[in-house]
Formats: C-alpha cells, sequence, structure tokens
C-alpha cells in the first residue's frame, strides 16, 4: 500500500544541449537519459509487478572495492582497455548484436536506443572498449558531468560471461571517475525488491534517492524492507 501523500513521478523532456554542471543537476534529482531523451520514474514495471525505482549512486570519497570486485579487476587484468570519446562503429555494433541474444524479454533493438548516433553533441559522452588481442570482448558508455560521472550502458560478448565483463567496465569507470576526481558515480535505476538490477545495490559508499523528499540518503537493505512488498 503507497502513504496518502505518495507522489508519482513520470516525467520527460528532450534536449539538445546540456552544460555539465546541468548535468549534475539532473542526476541529482533522478533524471536519466537515453540520447536525448532524459526520463525520471519513481513506480515502474518489472516482469509482472509494479516496483518502486531506486535511483543509486556511490560517494566516491568514501567507497572502497569489495573482495569479490577486485577478483573481478584481476580477472581481466590480462585485458586491453581503451577510454575515448563515444564513437560507435560496426564493431561497437555487432558487439551489441551478440550482447542482446542474452535477453529473452524487453530485447533492445539497437545501441542507439541507449546512445546518441551523433557523439558527443549533447556532453562529453566517453567509450570503454575491452580487448583480448584484437577481439572487443566488451564495451561501456558514460557521461561525464562537472562533479559527477554517469553510467549509461554497457555491452558484452556472453561467450566470455565467467569474466563478469558488465561488472568489470562498471568497476573501470569507477576508478576513472576517482582517478579525475570526481565527487560521485551514479549507478543508475533499481528495483525495490529483487530484480536483474541488483548488482547495482553491492557497491560500498552507496547512496538513493528518496524521492518523496528529494533528499539522497545511505543505502542499506532496511530501505528493501519497507518497499519490497508494494505492488499496484
Amino acid at each position: 500500500m503507497f502513504d496518502a501523500d505518495f507522489n508519482f513521478i513520470n516525467e520527460e523532456f528532450y534536449a539538445d544541449r546540456i552544460t555539465p554542471s546541468q548535468l549534475d543537476s539532473l542526476l541529482a534529482d533522478g533524471w536519466r537519459h537515453f540520447g536525448n531523451h532524459f526520463f525520471r520514474y519513481n513506480l515502474g514495471l518489472y516482469e509482472f509487478d509494479v516496483r518502486f525505482v531506486i535511483p543509486l549512486r556511490i560517494r566516491l570519497d568514501a567507497f572502497s572495492f569489495s573482495k569479490s570486485q577486485r577478483r573481478t579487476l584481476t580477472r581481466n587484468s590480462d585485458l586491453e582497455t581503451n577510454l575515448e570519446s563515444l564513437c560507435i562503429n560496426a564493431e561497437s555494433s555487432g558487439l551489441f548484436e551478440r550482447h542482446r541474444l542474452r535477453f529473452r524479454t524487453h530485447v533492445p533493438d539497437s545501441i542507439f536506443d541507449f546512445v546518441s548516433p551523433e557523439p558527443n553533441h549533447l556532453f562529453d559522452t566517453k567509450q570503454l572498449s575491452v580487448r583480448s588481442g584484437t577481439d572487443l570482448l566488451a564495451e561501456s558508455y558514460f557521461d561525464i558531468g562537472e562533479r559527477s560521472i554517469s553510467g549509461v550502458y554497457a555491452t558484452f560478448d556472453p561467450a566470455f560471461s565467467n569474466r563478469r565483463l558488465g561488472i568489470f567496465t562498471l568497476l573501470q569507470e569507477i576508478e576513472y571517475a576517482i582517478d579525475v576526481g570526481k565527487e560521485f558515480y551514479y549507478l543508475g535505476y533499481s528495483y525495490a525488491g529483487s530484480s536483474f538490477y541488483d548488482y547495482k545495490k553491492k557497491f560500498r559508499s552507496s547512496e538513493y534517492l528518496d524521492w518523496q523528499r528529494n533528499l539522497w540518503k545511505p543505502y542499506s537493505t532496511d530501505i528493501e524492507g519497507e518497499n519490497a512488498d508494494a505492488r499496484i
């Protein structure tokens, strides 16, 4: 059941240009984007349920890697990583086509569902590529704000699932954010209760957005107990 003062949020807009400081403000208010489509919502459909949406971010000055995360970094230390500005090419699209085979429902149509076909026309978006020799195994995309970095999307070759390459690229992005002195890394949305996005809940020094008070608070599993059973 919802409180009587529950405020349903479901908003969107389109933008041609966003400054780094504007991006910080949007992220802090719970906004996400795919391409030039910006959106935020506090209830989302997951399988057959309507769930509370939990935006998550990491406060980087207090962050440290868990043992499991360090093992993932070590396991993939033989791979080559390269960071450049967003530049989707045929190789990127081919990787996405292999990646999308992982999905049984809500299969994405194109990598351009998530990133703009016009590189960096909104703001500075980076592309992290992971290779074994000449083979592209994984790629991820993230936005650069003035004080923050926000993960957008990641693809990887399902043939190498044992390497946990989606987590690996996320950890590489966090390391980069720390190295360049950012304050926050935005993980994006998760759901109350168990879901595909539970991996986002496993990072130290995480905070969640309290939609009703518009405040970021330290994340703990306590908020799961408050909201996990809420359904419509």
